[in-house]
């Protein structure tokens, strides 16, 4: 059911969305928080609690006729499963990158993922984009290989966690219709159980398993990673019914200027002069971007016919 459009449901609306972007924002420092235990151990955790919290809001919103009805449709469950190695693999990516070190790096994957959705709108959807998206384009591009041959490091983690964001959001895109927020994270970490309990049996044959041997506190938030997964996608999810994407493009980039202030100025992480050149070509990507957004924004006011009395 549709949502009507009000300066009130439009104001919850940036509430909700604003709400799901600082929370991933400062999940660096949460990940952090739960050290000693290892990126594999976090993720794993992570995917088991999620399930676990899905679970049980299924049960309380009594959504599982949504779940049944999914799971009929194989075509469907499949898009679901493809999801689900979709975002394990931005979940890994950005624990590992959060626990060595790497978190402006983080940052520069989110700041690039908006413009990179772009481009992977043009040649998987076969959208038309306008001549500033393809300006912003240009100059991301410009940046990434700045990064690579001044800073002399190819960036895999902020590339990676851009491909698999952008084509986790084109899945969602394409089953978004059919499957809704807490139905389709419930299958997708329902795919992930195996690869979660494989992690978890290596990880207590090597290193060994922290979670309820450290202390209270280690293992309430090991148990809250769920929440901590789960609540911000279904905020983005209310927040997106309410409010135009124009507004979501410049609310999203909260996260990756968040994670930028952690990586510098509270995790000290170096910044030498040629990353700092880097992200400045990115910044200026991101400016026009944005610009775009707000040019199209203003256009599409101006044309939209007026109501019929």
């Amino acid at each position: 059911m549709s949502i009507v459009s009000t300066p009130r449901t439009r104001a919850t609306g940036v509430a909700y969305a604003g709400g799901a972007y600082l929370l991933w924002g400062v999940l660096p420092l949460y990940f952090l928080l739960l050290v000693p235990a290892g990126p594999w151990e976090i993720v794993a955790a992570r995917v088991l609690f999620s399930f676990a919290f899905c679970i049980a809001l299924l049960t309380v919103t009594r959504g599982w006729r949504r779940i049944i009805a999914i799971m009929r449709q194989p075509r469907l469950l499949g898009w679901t499963a493809l999801a689900g190695a979709l975002i394990y693999v931005n979940w890994q990516v950005f624990v590992i990158g959060t626990l060595t070190g790497h978190v402006v790096e983080t940052s520069l994957g989110y700041f690039i993922n908006p413009i990179a959705t772009v481009l992977l709108g043009v040649f998987v959807l076969h959208e038309r984009i306008r001549r500033l998206q393809w300006v912003a384009i240009a100059i991301a591009m410009v940046a990434v290989v700045v990064i690579i041959v001044a800073y002399g490091a190819f960036p895999w983690i902020a590339l990676s966690l851009t491909a698999s964001f952008g084509i986790y959001g084109l899945v969602k895109k394409k089953i978004g219709p059919s499957v809704d927020a807490l139905s389709g994270l419930t299958l997708e970490s329902l795919w992930l159980l195996p690869v979660a309990i494989v992690q978890l049996v290596i990880v207590g044959q090597t290193t060994g398993i922290t979670l309820g041997t450290v202390s209270p506190w280690h293992t309430l938030l090991m148990v809250f990673a769920g929440v901590v997964t789960a609540v911000p996608l279904l905020m983005f999810a209310a927040g997106t019914r309410r409010i135009d994407l124009t507004v979501i493009g410049m609310i999203q980039f909260m996260t990756p200027i968040m994670q930028f202030l952690t990586g510098v100025l509270i995790l000290h992480e170096p910044m030498p002069t040629e990353r700092w050149i880097g992200f400045a070509i990115v910044w200026i990507a991101v400016a026009v971007f944005i610009v775009d957004l707000v040019i199209a924004a203003r256009r599409g006011r101006r044309i939209r016919p007026a109501p019929i009395t």
